[in-house]
């Protein structure tokens, strides 16, 4: 059964957890695939993971349709989503519907994420909603605005910065979002926008009240040499490569077979 965003929204109204993590490349979105993932987003973390870049700021349009094309080719089920790089939509949502509408018809994604969420992005958003184009929203901290926040820090923790983003998740509900990512921001928070919100929420360092959660891929795999806090590493296969890559070095070094012995 191949997702779709009707069965995010059902699976909300059942309490059903859904299950998102990050791809970059074929391979890792064909082994997250058949794992089960519900969703795989195509997110612009990719800039640091995959492209070696401080923050996601660099990586421009060419850049994110590269990846999301590989990403797609390695997917049969997952609803795959594609952020928007910075600077890609923010002019206005005409702009917006152009590069929305490229990388949907270019990369075969199923969906684009947008960051930020009142008032200027909810226009975007039922802009693009109206004209046939699914958008899941993104609030908290938002990482292309990484700089205006003084860094990655949580957001939301007073009342004033609390209420604003409730209003921009529901702005996003208004304006036709068919789910929307809580980045980062006080458990309590989160859990009180997934109560008043129709549509799925999609958790990252914001507690278990979401409806769902996502990480990066490469830090759930333990690939990542730095990780938020709120990153868990189920495994450590930065170690693992290490050893692997050392074991075969030393095997060529001392002439030992490389050979599997297999044809």
């Amino acid at each position: 059964m191949a997702v779709s965003i009707h069965h995010l929204q059902q699976w909300k109204q059942n309490g059903r957890p859904i299950v998102a993590l990050t791809a970059w490349d074929f391979l890792i979105a064909q082994v997250l695939d058949r794992a089960g993932i519900d969703v795989i987003l195509v997110g612009d973390s990719l800039a640091m993971v995959a492209l070696g870049y401080d923050t996601t700021l660099p990586l421009t349009l060419d850049e994110i349709l590269h990846h999301a094309k590989a990403v797609s080719r390695g997917v049969s089920q997952a609803l795959v989503v594609c952020d928007l790089p910075f600077l890609s939509y923010q002019e206005s949502p005409q702009q917006a519907l152009q590069v929305a509408g490229r990388i949907l018809k270019e990369s075969g994604v199923k969906a684009v994420k947008i960051e930020g969420g009142y008032p200027a992005m909810a226009e975007t958003v039922q802009f693009l909603t109206q004209r046939g184009i699914p958008v899941m929203g993104h609030v908290g901290l938002t990482p292309q605005s990484v700089h205006q926040f003084g860094g990655f820090r949580q957001q939301g923790r007073d009342e004033t910065s609390a209420e604003s983003i409730l209003a921009e998740a529901i702005a996003l509900e208004a304006a036709g979002a068919f789910a929307v990512v809580l980045e980062h921001i006080p458990d309590t928070l989160a859990a009180s926008i997934t109560q008043k919100l129709n549509i799925p929420t999609i958790g990252i360092g914001a507690g278990e009240g979401c409806d769902g959660q996502i990480l990066v891929t490469a830090d759930v795999l333990g690939l990542s040499e730095w990780r938020p806090k709120f990153a868990k590493p189920y495994t450590d296969l930065r170690q693992a490569i290490t050893d692997a890559v050392q074991a075969f070095s030393q095997a060529v070094r001392s002439h030992d077979s490389i050979s599997s012995g297999t044809d």
